[in-house]
């Protein structure tokens, strides 16, 4: 952990931001803000720039169970975990499709998003009203663009149109902020239009751009990976594909050679914003948990053996593997082990990402217990040691979110490529993938090379692939949704083809006067 002290340069910041941000109103209910003198005299909005990453760290609509619930626990390959009666009303929701227009957990996502919205609009309108171009102000514009973004991204594959709040802040009434729906469309200019700015002004890194190394800040290729993946979602290959060969030609990123390498957040670990690393929510905590500059991320995932002594109770045990995924997998393939913790067996040891342990057995009948388990998020004891969560207060709020990782741009181009008619390029995407997972391994028994052979075969294949490579990150219920294949996959879970969206809440139906629309069939 001494090598990465410099996370704290940033993180010490963020929090301070989290303690001004936790008494804010939601997004209907905020005043008026502008820049403050000590904005302008540090050299751009970098306090409230350095809140969007605070807002990013204590919302549960980006980074614990509602987010959860959003894009991972709707898929074949993952379900809730816990007990039955712990967010008991997620089993309908979110594993059976039995949406719900008020809940907790959906009202908090809409609202995340939208309170993230409200403070980039914030550093955007002011940036506008003061015209500063210095360049620190603009890389913080830089920022929010991307934020605001990313928020909007999420909002429309979750409910289609929503609505967009006015950028100017100086109204009479809030009732100035209830509009009527937006398009997809209108929703996507704005996002094409934000991260054309991002990608304008955010620095290739922050090393060299202001003679600081700062860890976890947004960078061009940040806002050129989720514009490639905002294209992906339309079905726009040749957008994705010049996007995906710009973050390639930067030369900041590579695949790091190490798969279990990536998921390492314990002392001294490379794992923390490693070479693939794009863009990672980065947490820490201090021995006896001070500081405390994290999210419950790895904490809401980690192992939670009802039956077992206090030195398994890790976490929430939420977001766990289903059988599905685990009899669909190749054995050998070497991710299987990787991602997948298996209670009552030893855990692999660091061949496979474990430390040496061996989980307690499955006993279906004690209520939290589950077979299966996320090891993308295992904490390491060593660091449960060190940060004092152990036991009845187990957990692993240090460990950070991999939000974007270089893997899926390889694999974007892949799909793009093969969409387009370059099988070549397509092929030779996927290898580096399955070279990489396959290791040192025989490639004529372990993941052997894939070689074009049709569009169709090739689009079989990169669907495995993102499959394999990116289980239990929230990638997959998108992707069946995006590819057409929601209906046939998780038709038998209750899935319908109105399920791709989710309705939107009652209490902002009722928020906003009638004049905003409910998705059909809700």
């Amino acid at each position: 952990m001494k090598n990465k002290i410099k996370l704290l340069t940033a993180t010490l910041a963020f929090a301070m931001v989290a303690m001004l941000l936790n008494g804010c109103n939601k997004f209907l209910d905020r005043k008026p803000l502008s820049a403050t003198q000590n904005d302008l005299s540090s050299g751009g909005f970098e306090l409230k720039a350095l809140g969007l990453y605070s807002a990013l760290r204590n919302s549960g609509g980006f980074s614990t169970l509602p987010w959860l619930d959003f894009h991972s626990i709707r898929d074949d390959d993952a379900q809730k975990g816990s007990s039955v009666s712990d967010g008991a009303e997620i089993n309908a929701e979110f594993e059976t499709f039995q949406y719900t227009k008020n809940d907790w957990a959906t009202n908090t996502y809409w609202g995340d998003h939208f309170s993230m919205i409200q403070l980039a609009n914030e550093i955007i309108h002011d940036q506008d009203s003061l015209k500063l171009q210095d360049e620190g102000t603009l890389r913080n514009v830089g920022e929010a663009c991307f934020f605001r973004a990313y928020a909007y991204y999420e909002l429309v594959k979750a409910y289609g149109e929503t609505y967009l709040p006015l950028e100017n802040f100086y109204y009479t009434s809030p009732n100035q902020q209830i509009r009527p729906n937006a398009t997809a469309g209108q929703i996507y200019a704005l996002i094409d239009s934000d991260l054309n700015v991002a990608t304008a002004n955010l620095p290739l890194s922050w090393g060299t751009a202001t003679g600081n190394t700062y860890y976890g800040r947004l960078t061009q290729g940040a806002a050129n990976t989720l514009w490639a993946q905002t294209y992906l979602f339309r079905g726009n290959w040749a957008k994705v594909a010049s996007l995906c060969n710009t973050v390639i030609a930067s030369g900041v990123y590579k695949l790091d050679p190490s798969f279990i390498d990536i998921w390492k957040d314990g002392l001294n670990s490379a794992g923390k914003v490693g070479p693939e690393s794009i863009f990672e929510l980065i947490n820490y905590v201090g021995p006896n948990q001070s500081p405390w500059i994290a999210t419950q991320w790895g904490t809401s995932q980690n192992v939670r053996q009802g039956g077992a002594s206090l030195d398994w109770n890790l976490g929430w045990g939420w977001n766990v593997p289903t059988q599905v995924l685990v009899n669909a997998w190749d054995s050998t393939d070497p991710r299987r082990n990787e991602t997948v913790l298996f209670s009552g067996r030893y855990d692999g040891g660091t061949t496979t990402g474990g430390y040496g342990n061996t989980l307690p057995a499955y006993n279906p009948g004690v209520s939290l217990d589950q077979p299966f388990w996320n090891k993308k998020v295992y904490s390491d004891p060593q660091m449960r040691q060190f940060t004092g969560q152990i036991g009845s207060s187990g957990g692993a709020d240090w460990i950070d979110h991999r939000i974007l990782r270089y893997a899926d741009v390889v694999l974007m181009l892949a799909e793009a490529s093969n969409e387009t008619g370059d099988g070549a390029t397509a092929e030779n995407m996927l290898e580096l993938i399955r070279a990489r997972a396959r290791g040192s391994a025989d490639p004529t028994k372990v993941l052997p090379h894939i070689a074009f052979a049709s569009q169709s075969q090739m689009r079989t294949a990169i669907k495995n692939e993102r499959r394999w490579e990116f289980a239990m990150e929230g990638y997959r219920f998108y992707d069946l949704v995006r590819w057409g294949d929601a209906p046939t996959v998780l038709g038998s879970l209750g899935y319908q083809p109105k399920n791709a969206l989710y309705p939107i809440p009652q209490p902002i139906l009722d928020q906003f006067l009638g004049k905003l629309t409910q998705n059909p069939n809700y």
